[in-house]
């Protein structure tokens, strides 16, 4: 994996299904793919990070992702609505996001691409698949991949961060 250097690594998880998400959340930090992960349990949450609403108004405690992971099946807000509203919105619609779905459904992956996914992944039931999936989607998004640069200093400094951190939201 190539390794950024000077701003933290922040993935956003967006995830209800918490086995998914542990799985998730341990195969990054085993792999030391991110230094910051948050994790979202439903789409509201995930919107009001984004937005910095609610108990995230503070930007040092919600920094814009480097990737965020996003389940289509969600309480509150649906994955797809979530996707539609980052990829509407200026601020936010450079950001990778990786449609991480247990569904196969043709339709749900036209949607997603029609609604600018940057990727839509079928979650593997094996899980020696999912956990190299998972170091396969860190080491791509986060290490290869060139986006456009974002003032995150404004937003978020952390100071050294040594050991991955996981925040539920």
């Amino acid at each position: 994996m190539v390794k950024l250097v000077g701003e933290p690594l922040v993935i956003l998880l967006v995830e209800d299904n918490d086995a998914h998400a542990e799985l998730v959340l341990r195969s990054m930090k085993d792999h030391r793919v991110a230094n910051i992960i948050y994790h979202a349990i439903d789409g509201e949450k995930a919107l009001d990070f984004l937005f910095h609403r609610g108990s995230y108004e503070e930007l040092k405690s919600s920094p814009r992702p480097n990737l965020i992971l996003l389940d289509l099946r969600l309480p509150r807000v649906d994955g797809l609505q979530v996707l539609k509203t980052i990829k509407e919105t200026p601020h936010l619609m450079q950001i990778p996001v990786v449609i991480l779905t247990s569904s196969d459904a043709e339709k749900d992956l036209v949607r997603s691409y029609n609604l600018h996914a940057n990727s839509y992944v079928v979650k593997p039931l094996d899980f020696r698949k999912f956990l190299q999936l998972m170091q396969d989607i860190g080491s791509y998004w986060l290490g290869w991949n060139t986006v456009p640069l974002h003032d995150l200093e404004k937003e978020f400094s952390p100071g050294k961060i040594t050991e991955p951190s996981i925040i539920k939201l």
